[in-house]
């Protein structure tokens, strides 16, 4: 179902630019870093049953440490958009990019950048880091997106190609050779813990 004009418009909004056909798709730095941040504080005492004290410090602090990617300049870069990952987490910024772009893509999920931590951490609440907090975190549609991803890794920024765009509908999201189709975004997994 495409959305109408106003929300088609709202959207586009809020991104910078629009993905083309070709484009890869490159996601600097780590997503859902601010969600995990925010469970490892707030859910502390369960965490501290599974793990230690160190894991937990470095948990609440993934932003301080790993910084955020969203002041990086990469229109000098190529970039045909830019959006800032936020609320509902790498999977709401890449369906609203394509749906705002009106463009296919093929992802892969292997590929794109997350924290152990996170991982673990959303293991234990039956949470998909996917869909959890990323603020912080950019998805970027350029020609030519390895070279970028170069010079953010030089910054000390984890970052990756993780597809691209086409001309067609449909937007594929592969893990291990097995594919699926992207679906509109849902609320923030962040909401299934905390208030």
């Amino acid at each position: 179902m495409r959305l109408g004009k106003a929300a088609m418009e709202a959207l586009q909004a809020e991104i910078s630019g629009l993905l083309t056909p070709g484009n890869e798709l490159v996601v600097a730095g780590a997503i859902a870093l601010y969600g995990t941040a925010r469970i490892a504080r707030e859910k502390h005492e369960i965490l501290r049953e599974h793990f230690s004290e160190g894991f937990l410090r470095e948990a609440e602090n993934l932003r301080t440490l790993y910084g955020t990617a969203d002041e990086i300049n990469v229109k000098e870069a190529g970039a045909t958009a830019f959006y800032a990952m936020g609320e509902g987490g790498f999977l709401s910024a890449l369906w609203k990019m394509a749906e705002a772009s009106q463009v296919g893509l093929e992802m892969d999920f292997s590929k794109v950048p997350i924290r152990q931590e996170t991982i673990e951490i959303c293991e234990i609440f039956d949470i998909n880091p996917y869909k959890l907090n990323s603020e912080g975190a950019v998805l970027i549609g350029i020609p030519a997106g390895e070279a970028l991803v170069q010079e953010l890794r030089r910054m000390g920024m984890m970052a990756a190609v993780i597809g691209q765009t086409n001309a067609g509908n449909d937007r594929m999201l592969y893990y291990n050779g097995n594919g699926r189709y992207l679906e509109r975004p849902a609320k923030d997994e962040i909401y299934k813990i905390l208030p």
